[in-house]
């Protein structure tokens, strides 16, 4: 697996206005984009710093991902994503390595990114995701 550099780290909030208006107004970032990822249901805005992200992510269902995460856990961080060459071949290396795997082939995701998570009990506690841009 080739990873070049941490792409985004994904917060879970409940209010994606509120959020934005606090990193745009409080911390002076600018949001690049928003996008709603219908098969994950969730609604998301970007923020660059230099090469890595902040995502905020919203549930646009209460049985979504991000929904459930908030609903057990709270408002806050939710995944570190990395930026691989391969999503499938860095799935199927991790999962040779004895890594359980939360999605066993590539989906896709927000900004135009083919995604796959691993599971968060193999990974001491921190959902990890791999992210490639399509082609």
């Amino acid at each position: 697996m080739n990873i070049s550099h941490i792409e985004h780290i994904g917060i879970a909030v409940e209010d994606l206005n509120k959020a934005i208006a606090y990193y745009e107004n409080i911390l002076g970032l600018k949001c690049i984009k928003i996008e709603e990822v219908k098969s994950q249901k969730t609604k998301t805005a970007f923020f660059q710093l230099g090469q890595t992200k902040i995502e905020l992510l919203q549930a646009t269902e209460p049985d979504s991902p991000i929904g459930k995460f908030i609903e057990k856990k709270g408002e806050g961080l939710h995944h570190i994503a990395f930026a691989v060459d391969s999503v499938k071949k860095s799935i199927e290396e991790a999962s040779q390595k004895g890594i359980n795997l939360i999605n066993n082939s590539p989906t896709d995701g927000a900004d135009n990114m083919k995604i796959a998570f691993l599971h968060p009990k193999s990974t001491f506690g921190v959902l990890t995701e791999f992210c490639e841009k399509n082609k």
